[in-house]
């Protein structure tokens, strides 16, 4: 009984984290990161700022507890290509897998792109850039041609720049995403089948 109880109140306890972290996040790009204070978030949640105090204690622990909440799924996505053979499937469901991860972080990125002093004093962009060395390498196949290597890598640049540049287009954001999708499968795929004919 006790463990059904304690599920419980820790699924509450986790829902209570999240939205705090989703209207910090709208409060910061609303009146950006600096204005905003503790006390604006725990208003606009409707709670005190002691019960937002035993969740985080300043600001910077909201986006670092994001961040890493956000990329957990870019991080255990790494962990499984790791043990998958080098084959165009694998590299095909990186992709697919890394675009459904990136489209559930894209306020974090949005406010990474529009904070990027406190992204480096926060160190988070360090721990960024060791996920996409890591996301790379399972790309990459290290005896392709430089500009199949390029190719592959190209697929999670056309991805990010899905996000970032086409943001503002017109058009249903789903169906945008399956059109980035579909560039950086072309992508993966090209540098595959070229790297084989070379062989």
């Amino acid at each position: 009984m006790g463990v059904t109880m304690d599920g419980t109140k820790q699924q509450r306890r986790g829902n209570t984290r999240q939205r705090i972290q989703d209207v910090a996040l709208e409060l910061f790009a609303e009146q950006g990161y600096e204005k905003t204070s503790l006390r604006e978030i725990a208003e606009r949640l409707e709670v005190t700022k002691a019960a937002l105090y035993y969740h985080f204690k300043t600001k910077e622990e909201i986006i670092v507890s994001l961040f890493q909440d956000l990329t957990k799924p870019i991080e255990d996505l790494i962990e499984w290509g790791r043990t998958q053979p080098h084959t165009l499937e694998t590299k095909q469901e990186i992709v697919r897998r890394y675009s459904e991860a990136l489209s559930g972080a894209e306020p974090l990125f949005r406010f990474m792109q529009e904070n990027q002093a406190t992204v480096r004093e926060l160190r988070i962009g360090d721990t960024f850039k060791d996920r996409m060395s890591g996301l790379r390498d399972i790309l990459i196949d290290p005896e392709a041609e430089l500009v199949d290597q390029v190719r592959s890598v190209s697929a999670m640049f056309t991805l990010h720049a899905g996000m970032f540049v086409m943001q503002d287009l017109e058009g249903d954001p789903e169906k945008r995403r399956q059109a980035v999708l579909e560039v950086a499968l072309d992508q993966v795929t090209q540098a595959h089948e070229h790297a084989r004919r070379t062989d």
